[in-house]
């Protein structure tokens, strides 16, 4: 059976079609940590798909005949000299999945390395300048506006500025340093740095344009459901107002932060987690995704 069609489709699916459907969905905000899930495997069954289709349209077959080479030599485009061999068509079908891996890799580490380097500078900086609370467990920095944000990492710091400390409720204060220790407890980084990764290999892509986006606003409704867990909706919300024109550094994540209304709408709304069956069905599907290209282009041998 000739995978490239079924493959080609379902990159194109994933890429394109879930996204959409994804975003009209009513549960992923019931569910944050659910949907940020399905986000990353999106992202994953994308990349293993359009890895898979390239493989297969380079690969010559009884189907395609010469593959992606011969289609490429009769449309007066030379890949190798002379007639399309196989040799060039399997040299071919290994470069183009490897260029992707590459690429992805190589995106992800230049993120994680950039996000680290600016974060152990701002550390070094916040270290300096601002004081260590064994109360607060927090660094509290001389800042004239109410902000708090964590740097996550190996050494991970929860900041907050005076003026947070003078002037939120301790219940407040309490809410807000909760919800950076989600973070930094939740490693959320690495699942956002994932995000954008994927983001500047496949720019022009729907899933990685609203999958970064989508992302960072679950991962800070995950840090919120953290902080729900003690503390009550009024005090997060009220906390996350007062801090909501706060700046934060490059590489951190803040309480206040990224779409501030979207969140207080959540916090201060009804909320009602998914069925256990729904959200069940929902975490198997998000795992069975990223497989089925394999399964399509790697079938099991029937003895």
């Amino acid at each position: 059976m000739n995978a490239t069609p079924f493959l080609v489709g379902y990159t194109a699916a994933v890429g394109v079609v879930a996204p959409r459907l994804l975003l009209r969905a009513a549960w992923p905000h019931r569910a944050p940590a659910l949907a940020a899930a399905v986000w990353q495997a999106l992202m994953v069954a994308f990349a293993i798909g359009a890895a898979l289709a390239a493989y297969n349209l380079a690969m010559p077959t009884e189907h395609l005949h010469a593959g992606l080479v011969g289609l490429l030599h009769s449309c007066g485009l030379h890949v190798g000299p002379g007639e399309p061999d196989r040799a060039t068509a399997d040299r071919l079908a290994v470069a183009l999945p490897a260029t992707i891996g590459i690429a992805l890799i190589a995106s992800l580490a230049a993120h994680v390395v950039r996000a680290r380097r600016a974060r152990t500078r701002h550390r070094e900086a916040v270290d300096l300048v601002g004081h260590h609370s064994a109360k607060l467990r927090a660094t509290v920095l001389p800042y004239d506006l109410p902000a708090a944000y964590c740097l996550p990492g190996r050494r991970p710091r929860v900041v907050i500025s005076d003026a947070a400390v003078r002037e939120l409720t301790p219940e407040q204060l309490a809410a807000v340093l909760e919800h950076e220790r989600g973070h930094i407890v939740g490693r959320h980084h690495l699942a956002l740095a994932a995000a954008q990764a994927f983001h500047s290999v496949f720019r022009l892509l729907p899933l990685a344009r609203h999958g970064r986006d989508q992302t960072a606003l679950l991962l800070e409704m995950v840090a919120d459901d953290r902080a729900l867990r003690r503390h009550s909706s009024e005090a997060l919300a009220t906390a996350m107002y007062e801090m909501a024109t706060a700046r934060t550094p490059k590489g951190a994540f803040a309480a206040g932060g990224h779409a501030v209304l979207i969140r207080l709408q959540r916090v201060l709304g009804p909320r009602q987690a998914p069925h256990p069956a729904f959200w069940g069905t929902v975490a198997t599907v998000a795992a069975v995704v990223p497989l089925l290209p394999l399964l399509v282009a790697c079938p099991p041998l029937v003895a």
